[in-house]
Formats: structure tokens, sequence, C-alpha cells
């Protein structure tokens, strides 16, 4: 599939609190990054389609939030392709120490979404 999702951040008021309901609700098993403070689900190559996630604690944001982001191989392309079709730009391109690209954006009923575009 081109442009899959590859990943998703759930923002909450009480990470620990979020972590331990999808432990027990739905199985899910967490490892905690203190560096960055996340509980991460990695895909690790995981079958059916699985994407890693993450959940950490809010701290500048006001409401929780959920971000789902779309891996592409153009960032700039897909912005000018966003553009050209009633979505908006929120923030430009971020490059991360890993080399790879971050750019959220809003689909024209105002969602956001995120795009990243993984070092070549």
């Amino acid at each position: 599939m081109e442009n899959p999702v590859y990943y998703w951040e759930l923002a909450s008021n009480d990470a620990e609190k979020s972590v331990d309901f999808f432990k027990k609700v739905f199985g899910w098993e967490f490892e905690y990054d203190d560096i960055i403070g996340l509980y991460e689900i990695p895909a690790k190559g995981s079958p059916n389609g699985f994407v890693g996630g993450g959940i950490f604690t809010l701290k500048r944001a006001k409401l929780p939030f959920l971000t789902i982001y779309i891996k592409v191989n153009d960032l700039e392309n897909k912005m000018r392709l966003i553009e050209e079709n009633g979505g908006l730009i929120v923030d430009k391109p971020l490059e991360l120490p890993t080399g790879s690209k971050v750019c959220l954006f809003n689909d024209p009923s105002g969602v956001t979404f995120a795009m990243i575009q993984k070092k070549s």
C-alpha cells in the first residue's frame, strides 16, 4: 500500500492510566522510553500490518489528542497536494534527530494528521 499509516501517538492527561486501560482491555504491551517520556508499542516487523504507536502525558496542549502519521516518499509533493485539495499545512517540516522529516497538516474538515518521510 502506498502511503500507509506508519505510527500513532495518543497524548493523554494521564499516560499511565491510559496504558493500564489498553493493557487490561486489549492485552497491549508497552515499553517505556524514559528519555522521551513515551510508552511505546514498537512495530518490530509485526505481522498483520500492525504499526507502532505510543502514549504520553500532555505537557503543553490543553486537550488530549490522537495523531496518525502517514508515511510518504516525497514530503514536499504531498504538502503541495494537500494545499491544492483544500487542506492546510499546520507546521512546516521538522527534521528529527534520526534524519526523518515530519509535517503536521489538516484535512479540509480541520482534522490534524502528520506525514513522515523517512531518511533516505
